[in-house]
Order: C-alpha cells, then structure tokens, then sequence
C-alpha cells in the first residue's frame, strides 16, 4: 500500500473580494449596459483573481450581481453563499450643502449593522469592514475613470439566508445585528487560518472594553463557557470564543487590557497552559506527563507518570491534582498580563460542565 499523496490545501476567497467583483460586474452592466460573464479584481497583495458572475439583474437606475463565495478548503460559514451587490447612481441632496456624495454602503438583506462601539465600522453603519469597503471604492474610482461618469453611488451589499448563517458566527455577540459582515484584509481565505479566529477574539475584546465591561471570560469550548456564564452572570459580549488560543487572548490583553479575566476550560487544555503552552491545539502542544507527575508527587498525591491523558490522571488522583493544575494555569497567565493590572481566575470544569476547580479570586 503506498502513502496516499500530500495535496495542499486550495484557498478562496473572502467575502470582501466577493462583493469588490459584484461591484465590479454590476456597475459594468449599469454603465455600460452589459453584465460581464466575468471580472477580474486587485488585491491588496497584487493577486488578480477572476469571477464567475452567477446571478443578473437590472432595473430602472440600478444594476446588481451576484458572486457564490468559494471559500476554498477552509469549512467556513459562508462557503456557497451567494453575495450580491446592487450599485445605483446618487443624486446630489441639496438640503445636505454637498455637491458629491462618494461611495454610500447600505446593508441589504443578510448583511448586519453595527450596534455596538468597538470595531472599525461606526455604529448603525453596515457591517463592511473597511478593506473591503476601500477595494469597492476603488473598483468604482477605475470604472467612473474608464467611462468619465461619477462616482457617486449607492452600492447596496445582501446576502441571502445571512441573517440564519449569523446566528453560527461571533456577530450576535458582537452586537452585529440582521446577518453577516463583509470581511477580510488580503481577500483570500487561507483554510484553517489561525489568524483569522485570533482576529475575532481581538474584535471581541475591542466590543467589550468599548462597552466598558470590567470583567471578561475566555474560554475553551462550549461546556466550560456555559459554566462560567452561569457562575457570574456575564452577558454574550463579555464572552470571548478562546478555543486553542489562550496566547490570543493573553497577549492581547496585555495591551489592551480590562480590570478581571476569568479563564475557563477542561482539565487537559488548561493543564498544557499551566505547562507554558500558549496554543492549546493536541497537533500543537502535548501535555508533559512527567513535569505532571513531579507536580502530583509535591502536592502529595497519587503516581500520574503513567497515565495518558490529563483526565486519566485527575481519576487517579482527584481533586487535589485540579486545584493545583488550576493555580498553575492562574500564575501562567497571571505573569504574561503582571503589568497590565488584569486580575485572572481560573474555573476548571468536568465534562459535564460540573465545576473541579477553581484558582485566583471568586467575586
């Protein structure tokens, strides 16, 4: 049997890219009369990728286009959306004493609106991030340059089904309400991105000091943020989606910092943080069995060196092993954020979400 070949993993696009193309082909038919089959945009990074235009529609004043987002190999929310823009000619409001009005973006159906202070876009404005929004405005400058036409338009951004698709992504917590945002920052998907998950728990982080909460939670999964919710009452936005990440949070919050963390997790994550590892991933940081050992011998408990995984140990010996892995982790943390005067507890839960352990203060 022969080792089935390596293949690289193809990437896609983001949703930003995919409305700079719908722009592109809508307002190509709205000027010129004509939808292209396909456009060709710039990226920031030079690349020049090309579109598939899928969907086409006129009326008086207005064109739209729509382009299915490839997201590559990367499981992404919004792969096999159809991201639609609809470019209508501004008029001139004299009551306004402008003469101009530039690029106007609106939020059509499935694309949220900003509700809350924290991110790069103003409240009750659309949730276009402000790359996109700069490679709209330039694919507008180069069609009005190419045709002598103005450049004041209304370009009207929808995704249908967003709104449901939202519901699985950080936005409600956000406070990015009625659907997706129009993201990215290179227009390429890069599948399994670790920076792109980073990136939301910086905007997370962003949105809760904007909204002036003094204590957050970052946590590893489902279970053990659905305990420390209830253990202090946080609302959604003071949770932040830590997963693998502890080092995201951490160094974020170093410089940007809030008055208390809570960091949440299940014993065999928060044991690797308590051993100095940042990435929590099992391809990225394994836990040390003997260094676990060593800690159970000084806190008189039971032999784990021959255990194999984190909570095999703990049923060796018990809750004396969590405690102590729960400091750990606090004092861990506790020395990457020393300066930022951010305090940090730990809560340690079970599988079941029940609560093993806990370290730092508890009110």
């Amino acid at each position: 049997m022969t080792d089935k070949p390596h293949t690289a993993l193809r990437r896609g696009w983001t949703t930003g890219a995919c409305a700079t193309a719908a722009t592109k082909a809508a307002l190509t038919a709205l000027w010129s009369g004509a939808f292209p089959e396909a456009v060709s945009i710039a990226l920031p990074g030079g690349q020049t990728p090309q579109f598939r235009v899928e969907t086409m529609a006129k009326g008086p004043g207005w064109a739209q286009a729509g382009i299915v987002k490839d997201a590559g190999d990367d499981p992404d929310v919004t792969h096999g959306a159809l991201i639609c823009v609809r470019v209508a000619q501004s008029l001139p409001d004299p009551s306004s004493g402008r003469t101009s009005e530039g690029v106007s973006f609106v939020a059509g159906e499935g694309v949220g609106t900003v509700t809350r202070p924290g991110l790069p876009i103003a409240v009750g404005e659309a949730a276009i991030n402000p790359v996109p929004r700069q490679m709209m405005r330039a694919v507008v400058a180069e069609l009005a340059a190419e045709t002598g036409r103005s450049g004041d338009v209304t370009l009207t951004v929808s995704i249908p089904g967003g709104q449901a698709l939202a519901a699985k992504t950080w936005n409600p917590r956000l406070g990015i309400v009625g659907g997706l945002s129009i993201l990215g920052t290179t227009g390429i998907v890069r599948p399994f991105s670790c920076a792109a998950w980073i990136a939301s728990i910086h905007r997370g982080i962003d949105v809760a000091r904007a909204a002036g909460l003094g204590h957050v939670a970052a946590c590893t999964g489902a279970t053990s943020e659905k305990a420390v919710q209830t253990l202090y009452a946080l609302p959604d936005h003071a949770m932040l989606d830590m997963g693998d990440f502890a080092g995201g949070v951490l160094k974020y919050l170093r410089r940007h910092p809030v008055a208390r963390l809570t960091l949440g997790g299940g014993i065999g994550k928060l044991t690797k943080l308590a051993q100095g590892a940042l990435d929590l991933h099992s391809a990225r940081s394994q836990v040390d069995f003997a260094a676990l050992g060593a800690l159970a011998r000084a806190q008189g408990l039971a032999d784990v060196t021959k255990a194999h995984t984190a909570l095999e140990a703990f049923d060796l010996a018990g809750d004396g092993l969590a405690a102590a892995l729960a400091e750990a982790a606090r004092q861990k943390a506790d020395d990457m954020l020393a300066k930022s005067g951010c305090i940090v507890d730990v809560v340690m839960v079970d599988r079941s979400g029940k609560i093993i352990a806990r370290a730092g203060p508890t009110e």
